[in-house]
């Protein structure tokens, strides 16, 4: 490659500059290294592993805004404490709701069925009403 003389070092300092000057694009900032606390089980002596590693898991438990949570017999039972209710508390409580449901219901069909009957003796009284004055009305005539 032919290079005329001047340009030759130019080209010369543009090749030995540092590229770092504007920075590369392609190589990101490394991360700092994380400061990890230590959760090798080789510190532990037999009963503290047992423990923490050991068959007796015991009860899942799960603690999310200040409630807590406990796994029992394959349902969420949520823990006595700031203000929840216990899970017995609710199913009983579901349990009444739903028989109030159902009285409530009861209740407004013998409503339905005790304005029909109004309704059908209001009728009828209305008639014989009717058919009384229509027989005064012909006693009247008749006399």
């Amino acid at each position: 490659m032919f290079i005329p003389g001047g340009a030759k070092e130019k080209f010369k300092q543009l090749t030995d500059m540092p590229l770092s000057l504007f920075g590369n694009k392609f190589s990101p900032k490394k991360t700092p290294p994380r400061r990890a606390h230590s959760l090798s089980n080789l510190h532990l002596d037999a009963s503290q592993s047992r423990e923490e590693f050991g068959p007796d898991v015991g009860p899942v438990k799960l603690k999310l805004g200040g409630s807590e949570i406990q796994f029992e017999n394959g349902m969420w039972v949520a823990e006595s404490g700031a203000g929840g209710a216990s899970h017995k508390e609710v199913m009983k409580l579901r349990k009444q709701n739903q028989l109030l449901s159902e009285e409530n219901n009861l209740l407004k069909l013998k409503i339905d069925v005790l304005l029909d009957m109004l309704a059908e003796a209001t009728a009828v009284s209305h008639y014989h009403e009717n058919e009384l004055k229509q027989l005064k009305g012909q006693v009247g005539r008749k006399k």
